[in-house]
């Protein structure tokens, strides 16, 4: 994985020692412990206000995770650009049918150690179903789930269940909807429908 300010030394613990103090002013709290896979999909939900970042973030220093994250290309522009890919994001053109699955289930192949994050909804407005990439990436790439999430209501987030895509997406799915039943957003009427649809 390149070099980002989640494996940047000397960084990446003053970062974590001012997460921490954030998390406790905040009055939020972690869940949970990273697994010991050094490769895993990465998934966050629900995701429902532009506050889900900075939430996450914080959250990820705190439990010391190393990850990439997905973000829209829109974001990447200018200077602000190194700024993006530096925090750990790789840019996603949702306009566009590219073989984005392809290209990072093959990332984990390419490296030793890779996580990578994704908020499935794709967006913090509410649609019928999740995106299905995770979903594919994870199962292309031969790596478990990783359910992780931000609760606003408990004021707590963190990692959750680890998840094996069987490659039977309806059974699969029936997991994850069940961890994210009582997991509530900044905006829960925002919150997208835990489904995603097949490949046709």
């Amino acid at each position: 994985m390149h070099r980002t300010i989640f494996n940047t030394p000397v960084v990446k613990s003053f970062f974590r020692g001012i997460s921490l103090v954030i998390l406790k002013i905040l009055g939020w709290k972690t869940f949970g412990a990273l697994p010991k896979e050094e490769k895993y999909m990465l998934i966050v939900a629900p995701h429902t206000s532009n506050w889900d970042l900075f939430y996450g973030i914080i959250l990820a220093f705190a439990l010391r995770l190393n990850a990439i994250y997905v973000a829209k290309k829109e974001l990447f522009r200018g200077h602000f650009s190194l700024l993006m890919k530096w925090s750990g994001a790789v840019p996603v053109d949702r306009s566009s049918h590219t073989n984005f699955v392809d290209h990072m289930a093959s990332q984990f192949d390419k490296n030793e150690k890779f996580v990578l994050a994704m908020a499935p909804e794709g967006t913090r407005h509410k649609k019928n179903c999740w995106k299905s990439g995770f979903y594919y990436i994870a199962l292309n790439a031969h790596v478990p789930i990783l359910l992780a999430f931000i609760d606003y209501e408990r004021k707590t987030g963190g990692a959750g269940s680890l998840i094996y895509p069987t490659g039977d997406m309806e059974k699969d799915m029936e997991k994850i909807r069940n961890f994210y039943l009582t997991v509530r957003g900044r905006y829960p009427e925002k919150a997208s429908s835990v489904v995603i649809r097949a490949k046709s």
